[in-house]
C-alpha cells in the first residue's frame, strides 16, 4: 500500500516561500545542504501529519496548479485573514461562489483551500 509522505513545492523563492509555508503552518525548518527546505510539523502533532518539501526551482509557476493543499482550521474565517495577512491573496480558479472552501494563492501564486464545510457530514461523504 502506498501512502503520501510529504507534499513537496517547486518555489522560486525558497526565503520568501519558507517564511509564508511555516509561519501559515505552524511547522519549523530545516534547511538542506542545497538550500531547499524541509518544513516539519510541531512535535505535538498527530501521528502521520504531512511534511512540506520547498525545492528551488528556476522555472516560474505556469496555470493553474494541477495538484494542491487543502487545509482545515477551527476557524477557517479567522485562516483566511491571517493567511491573507502573511501573503496569500485570493484565487480564482472557476468557482462558482457556494463551495464549501476558499481559494487562495502562495506569494508565488501556488492555489490551495482552506476547506470553511469541513465538519459538514455531507462534505466528508463526497
Amino acid at each position: 500500500m502506498l501512502r503520501i509522505a510529504q507534499l513537496t513545492l517547486d518555489v522560486r523563492d525558497i526565503e520568501v516561500m519558507t517564511a509564508f509555508w511555516s509561519a501559515a503552518l505552524g511547522y519549523r525548518v530545516e534547511r538542506d545542504d542545497d538550500g531547499n527546505a524541509m518544513l516539519l510539523p510541531p512535535d505535538d502533532a498527530p501521528l502521520g501529519t504531512q511534511h512540506v518539501w520547498l525545492q528551488a526551482s528556476a522555472a516560474p509557476k505556469a496555470g493553474k496548479n494541477r495538484a494542491h493543499p487543502d487545509l482545515t482550521a477551527d476557524d477557517p474565517a479567522a485562516e483566511v485573514e491571517r493567511l491573507i495577512a502573511l501573503g496569500a491573496r485570493p484565487a480564482d480558479v472557476g468557482q462558482r461562489g457556494d463551495e464549501p472552501y476558499v481559494v487562495l494563492a502562495d506569494p508565488e501564486g501556488n492555489e490551495f483551500c482552506v476547506l470553511t464545510g469541513w465538519r459538514d457530514p455531507a462534505l466528508r461523504a463526497t
